[in-house]
């Protein structure tokens, strides 16, 4: 497939160079630009330019030319939460569509795989388990990538604070050949990279599962309620990202213009994909019996109360009965006037309560 050539005016206009030492592999953005890093990858090989525009004309009118097989190179743009004005560059150097662009701005998008002529577009969902104030409680927090990939170029546009792909770049540097695949080995590099993320979030949620589900059937009494409803929040939080990408990889899979290397891998991916969704699917079948246990729980535990507080209550009723009897103040009531009358009213209140206490005790309510 023939090269789109790069429209001069959009090029040169196209992220400045910023001048480095001469050897520095890596580059670093401005403090002014979302540009987190870029560069040319020819044969699997990274070649460092002093811009976007700069490693664009290298792969597209340098002395790559190999019509038959395709692009022996490509071009990757990372960026993260760019503005408009930035993705709208790079929308007329790389050919992006409209609707696409906005939706790499706006973000909020659900996890899905477009084609725009000869660009895909892929959106994945990150994630990551952080501690939050004021109680450190953990909880799932989101973010997006977005991938748009062609023949000669990928643009990678981030947002949130998880999913870092610097790591992702670094480690297909070390593996040249992959990366000779072209474009679609960044892809997968990236979507295998958030599916590990899945892991590692689903893995941590299910210790908390754990240790929620030790704590309700321990001895001690605890309310462990409110921190049951956030784990079964943060796991319907979970789902929402992990359960809608399972058909958009699995369609990247089956696209023509994805190598059968690739494909492998691919595969590879949407089969720990499936494993981590079942994995999160299951938590719900975790959390509603321990919830259901531990709400049992806590009615038993106010029932037992109840039976305290009345075992009580019928001890002190006794005597108050038979202390109420007597105060009366009749003149003609039995006992009255015997000398043991008050001793032997003492005895009585103290056998029915002793009485009481021990059937009270035999049967379990105190």
């Amino acid at each position: 497939m023939a090269m789109t050539r790069v429209r001069p005016r959009a090029t040169m206009s196209l992220f400045k160079p910023r001048s480095r030492p001469h050897g520095v592999p890596v580059q670093s953005a401005a403090p002014d630009t979302s540009v987190i890093d870029w560069a040319a990858y020819i044969d699997g090989h990274r070649v460092c330019t002093g811009s976007v525009a700069d490693a664009v004309r290298l792969v597209r009118d340098g002395r790559l030319d190999a019509p038959d097989e395709g692009s022996a190179g490509f071009v990757w743009v990372g960026l993260h939460e760019p503005s408009a004005a930035e993705l709208t560059d790079l929308a007329e150097v790389f050919g992006l569509h409209p609707l696409a662009v906005e939706d790499a701005v706006h973000a909020h998008q659900r996890p899905k795989l477009e084609r725009y002529d000869d660009v895909n577009f892929f959106v994945m969902k990150t994630v990551g388990y952080v501690a939050r104030e004021p109680d450190q409680a953990e909880v799932v927090e989101t973010g997006e990538i977005m991938v748009f990939c062609g023949t000669d170029f990928v643009v990678t546009v981030r947002h949130g604070a998880h999913g870092e792909l610097g790591s992702v770049r670094r480690t297909l540097e070390r593996l040249p050949g992959r990366l000779a695949l072209g474009p679609t080995a960044v892809l997968h590099a990236i979507a295998d990279r958030v599916v590990d993320g899945y892991v590692s979030v689903a893995d941590a949620v299910q210790e908390d599962i754990d240790e929620v589900e030790e704590a309700v059937f321990s001895p001690e009494r605890t309310d462990e309620a409110r921190r049951i409803y956030r784990l079964k929040r943060e796991v319907i939080q979970l789902k929402r990202a992990v359960g809608p990408l399972a058909g958009p990889l699995r369609h990247l899979a089956g696209r023509r213009f994805v190598p059968d290397d690739i494909k492998e891998y691919l595969r590879d991916v949407e089969d720990h994909l499936t494993r981590v969704r079942e994995q999160v699917e299951s938590y719900d079948e975790l959390l509603n019996p321990i919830l259901q246990a531990h709400m049992t729980q806590v009615t038993v535990a106010d029932n037992q109360d109840m039976r305290r507080i009345s075992a009580w209550g019928a001890l002190f009723m006794v005597p108050t009965a038979i202390a109420g009897i007597y105060g009366m103040n009749f003149d003609k009531m039995p006992e009255l006037r015997w000398d043991y009358g008050y001793p032997a009213v003492l005895s009585v209140i103290a056998l029915s309560c002793l009485a009481l206490y021990r059937g009270f005790r035999r049967n379990g309510w105190l």
